[in-house]
């Protein structure tokens, strides 16, 4: 785990990476997930500060994008596609049981041992072949509650 600090000078050097874009704050962000995991509340005050935009409206774009965390995710990150095709063919259910398997709930997405992080998520492209989930930014489809718990069990 970083430090604040740490995660401060990862955040500054994605801030000089970027600044002589044009729209550099999705960059940014996206450069400081990808080195951290999340986006640490520590890094937002920076991160506005060095672009000359407001707390909130950095804080804005972090919880306005499903893709951007200000927490760490579990080691297992299982998303569940919720778009109609996936639903008609049970994501509904299968969104439940991974919640159920994982420990987690709508508001308390990551287990509380770190292992499982559960979103839903819209559209993965699988339509045909719903319903749909990423386990650790892998997708599958036509999947069963059996088949998911054996992904779970080979990414926790």
């Amino acid at each position: 785990m970083k430090t604040d600090d740490d995660a401060i000078q990862i955040a500054l050097t994605a801030v000089a990476d970027w600044a002589d874009k044009e729209g550099p704050l999705l960059p940014v962000l996206h450069q400081v997930q990808e080195r951290i995991g999340h986006v640490p509340d520590s890094v937002v005050p920076e991160i506005a500060r060095a672009l000359n935009l407001s707390r909130a409206e950095v804080h804005g774009v972090v919880t306005y994008y499903h893709h951007f965390r200000s927490e760490p995710a579990g080691r297992c990150v299982v998303q569940v596609c919720r778009a109609e095709a996936c639903q008609s063919m049970g994501a509904d259910a299968l969104l439940a049981h991974a919640r159920w398997r994982g420990v987690c709930t709508e508001r308390n997405p990551t287990s509380a041992d770190g292992r499982y992080t559960v979103e839903p998520v819209y559209c993965l492209g699988l339509c045909a072949s719903s319903p749909a989930a990423m386990v650790n930014g892998v997708p599958h489809a036509r999947l069963s509650a059996r088949h998911l718990d054996q992904l779970m069990d080979a990414q926790a």
